[in-house]
């Protein structure tokens, strides 16, 4: 959008707003850039309650675009440094610089873009809300996803104010394939819903998919996530185990470090920082 000139340095602030940073690298990177320099060299807080990320322009649908999206990614890499995120990503409108956004339209309701933050803004002021003040917003390792539809009132209200679902990630999700084009020698990419990438291994199997609740209508999903990957205990992660039984041995107790053991130092640290 012409803010940030050729040449530039790699960080800086926004020449309009000081309080806005940029940083020319990966989602990931630019938010470690903000949690290790940005906050402790020049803000008065150096631990943040919240890490948000987005309104990313389109949504990140399903478990394949969540391990894909650049959005998902700067957030389960703040959730996976211990403090609560979430993901927004909006259905696309018209793409268009920031300066050129209305503050009514024809529909007299605000510019979609505006919509989109207000849609952000009411779900971190429910999650504050309702959380017990001392306590983190989201337990350790967990993190939100939400994805809000595409917003109507550039030409009219059908969809100016969508409703929010509990949802899981999986559940009619989109994954791609590769098409080879004979002519051309290229390839280009289709979607299809395969089975692999829609079971129900984790969570509540009874909540709908987001990627079935956005295309049901004006509706917003929000689904939970953890970046515990471990497969749950049970007899598939056993049967899979009892694989490699001729190969691998059982390591001794207490030789690595336990997971509650580091949830317990966990909560320990943040219960000293809020003097809990």
């Amino acid at each position: 959008m012409g803010i940030i000139k050729a040449g530039a340095p790699s960080i800086g602030r926004d020449p309009i707003d000081q309080n806005i940073w940029y940083y020319n690298g990966t989602p990931a990177a630019t938010a470690f850039v903000g949690l290790d320099y940005v906050l402790p060299n020049f803000t008065n807080f150096t631990e943040p309650d919240l890490v948000v990320a987005g309104p990313n322009f389109g949504t990140n649908l399903g478990a394949f675009l969540y391990t894909l999206s650049g959005t998902a990614g700067y957030t389960y890499a703040s959730v996976g440094r211990g403090y609560p995120a979430i993901a927004f990503s909006g259905g696309k409108s018209e793409q268009r610089s920031y300066q050129w956004i209305n503050k009514t339209t024809a529909s007299g309701h605000p510019d979609p873009a505006t919509i989109q933050a207000q849609l952000a803004v009411k779900v971190v002021q429910a999650l504050v809300k309702n959380t017990k003040r001392g306590e983190r917003l989201l337990p350790l390792g967990y993190g939100i996803s939400v994805n809000t539809p595409f917003i109507t009132s550039l030409t009219n209200d059908s969809c100016v104010d969508p409703t929010f679902v509990q949802t899981r990630l999986t559940g009619g999700a989109d994954y791609d394939v590769a098409v080879f084009n004979q002519t051309s020698g290229l390839f280009r990419y289709e979607n299809i819903v395969p089975a692999g990438g829609n079971v129900c291994i984790n969570g509540d199997c009874n909540l709908p998919g987001e990627t079935e609740v956005l295309s049901s209508g004006c509706k917003a999903s929000i689904s939970v996530f953890t970046v515990d990957y471990d497969a749950p205990v049970g007899k598939a992660q056993e049967d899979v185990r009892h694989k490699f039984k001729g190969i691998v041995k059982e390591e001794e107790k207490g030789h690595y470090v336990r997971r509650h053991d580091a949830e317990d130092e966990s909560r320990r640290e943040w219960s000293a920082r809020w003097n809990l």
